[in-house]
This record gives structure tokens, C-alpha cells and sequence, in this order.
């Protein structure tokens, strides 16, 4: 095992201990590490735009845009714990993290035709690979929960993970583009063996909202 796997690994463990302390707590230490994370993405990202533009008033309008989106993720974060409670927050959660890891081991092992030039090392298979593996926790969280019965609930679920999986890989691929434009392999450095914060949950701050939306909105 190379050191920088060993940082990611135990980053990981890291992370994961924090999160769930937060989410089980209270209401409000859950709300301090959502506010805390996204200000973080929030200094990450206008640090990146430095690097993108040049104009200061582009560069106003695109923080002011992304301080706003950011505002919205921790909300409807927030607020899903609220309605929906813990368990959900934890499957939505390990939804993407099967959903990247699908991608990276299925993109690896098969390879192939690439996805898009905006993020070179995405395929169509990782991107298979990512909805696939986004149904595992399906599995997790009808050993959690009792609310799986019938047919027509599981497939409201299987809709569940494969679009938080479509917006993951989404999120994934917008972040890749800013990447790429201030020719950046890493948005930050925060996180050991991850890189910024912003680029260990690019797809997580997409897939919530998108979700919180589709069941309070539409």
C-alpha cells in the first residue's frame, strides 16, 4: 500500500467519523458541519476563479452565484434531515459514495470509450459502472429501515439512487471543467490524499439539492 493511498484511507476514516458524530448528535451540530463544509468549498472555489478570470466583476458574479448554491445545498441538507431524519441522509450519502466508487473501479478495470473531453479520464463504462453501483446501498438500507414492502416503493428507490448517481457524476464533471480551465489538478489541499474539499463532494453538494427539489418542488 503507497503512502498516498494510506492518506486517502485514513482521511476517509476521518471524515466519516466526523459525519456521522454531526449527523447523530443534533439538528444543529449536523447544521455547523453543513455551514463549516460549505464555506470551505465556498473559499476553494473562489480561490479557483482567480485562476479562471480576470475580470473583477466576473469573478463577483460568479462567487456571489456559487455562495448562493452553496447556501441552497446546506439548506436542503439541512432541512432533508429535518423532514426525512438521519438513515435517509446516510443512504442519500453512501448513494454517492457507491455511485464514485462504481465509477472508478468499473472505469479502471473496463476502460474504453471516453465519457467527454472535459474530464479525459471518465468512460462510458465508469459511468455505467456508477449507476450500477449506486443500487448497492439498497440493500443497506432495507436492513436499516422496514419501510421496504413493496414493488412500487422499491422502484421509487432504485429512481432515487440512479438520479442521485446521474447528479454525482453531473457535479463530478462541472467541478472537473473549472479544474481544467485554471489547469488545476486539485482545487485544494485541506483534505490528505483527496485534495479540497471541494473535490471530495463535487457530486454530493449536486445530488442533494437536486433531490430535496424533485420532493418538495415538483
Amino acid at each position: 500500500m503507497n503512502k498516498e493511498l494510506k492518506k486517502r484511507i485514513i482521511t476517509s476514516i476521518v471524515l466519516l467519523a466526523i459525519i456521522l458524530n454531526c449527523l447523530f448528535i443534533n439538528n444543529y451540530s449536523w447544521l455547523i458541519l453543513l455551514t463549516t463544509v460549505a464555506i470551505i468549498c465556498w473559499f476553494e472555489f473562489a480561490s479557483l476563479s482567480i485562476k479562471i478570470w480576470r475580470n473583477k466583476f466576473q469573478i463577483i458574479l460568479i462567487n456571489l452565484l456559487s455562495f448562493s448554491y452553496l447556501y441552497i445545498f446546506t439548506y436542503s441538507a439541512y432541512k432533508t434531515k429535518i423532514y426525512a431524519g438521519e438513515i435517509i441522509i446516510l443512504f442519500y450519502l453512501l448513494v454517492c459514495i457507491f455511485s464514485d466508487i462504481g465509477g472508478y473501479v468499473i472505469g479502471k478495470s473496463i476502460g474504453g470509450k471516453k465519457l467527454t473531453k472535459i474530464s479525459p479520464k471518465k468512460t462510458i463504462s465508469g459511468s455505467i459502472g456508477s449507476f450500477f453501483f449506486s443500487l448497492f446501498p439498497i440493500g443497506i438500507y432495507s436492513v436499516l429501515s422496514n419501510f421496504i414492502h413493496n414493488i412500487s416503493l422499491n422502484n421509487e428507490i432504485i429512481f432515487i439512487c440512479l438520479i442521485l448517481s446521474l447528479m454525482c457524476q453531473i457535479g463530478d464533471l462541472i467541478i472537473s471543467y473549472f479544474k481544467r480551465k485554471a489547469k488545476v489538478k486539485d482545487i485544494g489541499n485541506i483534505l490528505p490524499g483527496h485534495g479540497g474539499m471541494l473535490d471530495r463532494i463535487d457530486g454530493i453538494i449536486f445530488a442533494i439539492p437536486t433531490l430535496y427539489i424533485i420532493n418538495h418542488v415538483i
